[in-house]
């Protein structure tokens, strides 16, 4: 219960997106919602875990354009060796953002068409460019972190201290190494952020929708889109940094 099941994100150009993730991360389409007035498709890798997160590209069909805020830091996939996926990103066309020594070699970064970061991680598990974490910056660290551990149950497993800020992972107690996970980002200065619009939210994932909401009003969690608002097929609550949460059926 509570495993974190998709990010979203909106776009400007569907097919630009989509042809910049099928290209580049070899994501396939797993899921599509056309609507009246906006399309989602869902996107991973082919050999994505099953209890992987997916990505969630939403497109609205009126034409607006989005402002990134910076409450939202980026997405992070996994590889095996960071210097090689780099030069096979660049090598394919990508613009060359934040290479590896300028990250001290440990990490990358590119972004998408739209503008969204992406950093690119080593790691000994999943599939190459799953997603293994969303960053998130918070401005209440003991806030943040008791509403993930208090309303959803996650665990904190790992946290770095530097001289003018800290992460804080989070994800489910019981969620294998190939689940994502969230990165709660918190500056010691003390600054605030715009959530902006091109983010949308995060989604976790459960077995019973009313179920899950009745625990989440129980926990006193923000009632924001209840599932009989959203015709019962999911709802939305928020974190403290007013970021919305969407919660979904397996």
């Amino acid at each position: 219960m509570w495993s974190l099941d998709h990010t979203m994100m909106r776009v400007e150009d569907l097919d630009a997106s989509l042809d910049w993730y099928t290209t580049h991360l070899d994501y396939e389409e797993k899921g599509r919602w056309e609507a009246d007035t906006f399309t989602n498709v869902f996107l991973g890798p082919e050999d994505v875990h099953d209890e992987g997160a997916l990505l969630e590209l939403t497109y609205n069909h009126d034409g607006r354009s989005y402002t990134m805020g910076d409450a939202w830091g980026h997405i992070a996939v996994r590889c095996d060796d960071v210097y090689e996926a780099y030069d096979e990103l660049m090598d394919a066309g990508v613009e060359d953002y934040r290479d590896p020594d300028s990250c001290g070699g440990s990490y990358a970064f590119v972004t998408d068409p739209d503008g969204h970061e992406i950093e690119i991680v080593e790691r000994d598990h999943g599939a190459k460019w799953s997603l293994d974490h969303t960053m998130i910056r918070v401005e209440d660290a003991e806030q943040a972190i008791g509403w993930y551990t208090r309303k959803l149950d996650y665990d904190l497993f790992r946290r770095e201290e530097f001289d003018d800020f800290a992460l804080y992972f989070l994800k489910p107690e019981d969620a294998p190494d190939e689940a994502m996970s969230v990165e709660l980002t918190y500056n010691y200065d003390g600054r605030s952020y715009e959530l902006g619009d091109a983010w949308g939210h995060l989604a976790v994932q459960t077995d019973d929708l009313h179920d899950a909401w009745e625990t989440l009003m129980g926990r006193h969690a923000e009632d924001y889109r209840d599932p009989e608002s959203c015709d019962d097929r999911y709802a939305f609550t928020k974190d403290p940094d007013g970021r919305e949460i969407e919660i979904v059926t397996n």
